[in-house]
């Protein structure tokens, strides 16, 4: 996914459970949603990006606003 041009904002939520957790600043963010093996988009607005990292897979939840170029990520999750 090219992420050029795009400003990626996390929600207050995602920064203080997730970004803490994996340790990530906005710039590992941003790597991270471009190296995505796997993005589905679930709804208008709405999509889902899966990331494999240190054997485990992460998800990001996030929303993709064309009009104003920022990607809103609203949350995470972590699988095996």
């Amino acid at each position: 996914m090219n992420l050029s041009g795009y400003k990626v904002r996390p929600s207050k939520h995602f920064i203080l459970t997730w970004m803490r957790k994996w340790n990530y600043d906005i710039q590992a963010l941003k790597q991270a949603l471009e190296s995505a093996y796997k993005t589905e988009k679930v709804g208008k607005y709405k999509y889902e990006a899966y990331v494999r990292k240190n054997e485990k897979s992460r998800k990001f939840i996030y929303v993709k606003d064309e009009g104003n170029k920022e990607i809103f990520i609203i949350t995470g999750s972590e699988g095996k």
